[in-house]
């Protein structure tokens, strides 16, 4: 194995459950133009893709075919590391969140280690028997979890998990930080969150909105991983919307290199986080 300890996991999120084309012309919606900006972003040096996808009317969903047809077009075409959500939409059943993981086996998905009140209107729902089923279904096909933080409340969740075996170590967090009804995009914060976790797990972090830039530098400062993309940030100055997730990328290599450090290839990344799932074309390798 390569010395991986100057490499920085670098995540596109690229599509998210609520920005609309009436909030930026420039993000992608639907399958095709999702697997495009992926490609694109694999190609500026992205390392994993975080996957949302959308229905019909561009609204937050879990449709299981618009997934399987993502996953597809982006496999055809790259060895990206995919990561697909669990989140992508309100009041769901576990099944419908379950499914696109537990039948596509991406190398990774999201695990989000409790409830809270998103955005101040309504309850983004993560109850403990979903959770326990969730962490046990990822195991069964060896998906790792991307542990979402987004209070101290749900690291403590998470250990809990780790005990009972629900989750299984080495843990990956990735800590999300500036959601209205969680924890701001403060640096403060962010130290105090890695504070809390065991000292052989992984974990990347992300500012929403104007918190992108603070919390990606500490970050790094602190030897994490990062997420970029309009999941997270339409803005890529104040203002100014960006005009691609690539542009995201892009910036965020020129940073990573600053500092002496350089982005993960994908390959990298699956030595970093022990993934099984390598599915290229639909072969596992």
């Amino acid at each position: 194995m390569s010395d991986l300890s100057n490499k920085v996991i670098l995540t596109v999120a690229t599509t998210g459950a609520w920005p609309q084309k009436s909030d930026t012309p420039n993000i992608p919606l639907q399958p095709e133009e999702i697997a495009e900006e992926i490609l694109d972003c694999y190609h500026a040096g992205a390392s994993v893709a975080h996957i949302h996808i959308r229905n019909d009317e561009n609204k937050a969903s879990m449709d299981f075919d618009k997934f399987a047809e993502t996953v597809k077009l982006v496999r055809e075409k790259c060895d990206i590391v995919i990561n697909l959500t669990t989140s992508g939409g309100i009041g769901l059943t576990d099944d419908i969140r379950i499914k696109p993981f537990y039948e596509l086996k991406p190398e990774m998905s999201s695990f989000d280690c409790g409830s809270m009140n998103w955005q101040h209107n309504t309850v983004f729902e993560n109850s403990p028997s979903f959770l326990e089923k969730l962490g046990l279904a990822m195991q069964e096909v060896n998906v790792k979890p991307e542990i979402e933080i987004f209070d101290a409340g749900m690291v403590y969740n998470a250990l809990y998990y780790l005990k009972k075996g629900v989750l299984k170590a080495p843990l990956h967090f990735q800590f999300v930080l500036g959601v209205a009804g969680g924890m701001s995009a403060t640096v403060e914060n962010l130290v105090f969150l890695k504070s809390l976790i065991p000292e052989d797990c992984t974990w990347g972090a992300l500012g929403i909105g104007k918190g992108h830039l603070p919390i990606m530098y500490t970050a790094l400062a602190m030897g994490g991983h990062l997420r970029v993309g309009m999941e997270d940030n339409i803005f890529y100055a104040p203002k100014v919307l960006a005009t691609s997730n690539r542009q995201f990328i892009e910036r965020t290599n020129r940073i990573v290199a600053e500092f002496g450090k350089e982005v993960a290839t994908p390959q990298e990344t699956r030595e970093i986080l022990g993934l099984q799932n390598w599915n290229v074309k639909g072969h596992t390798k």
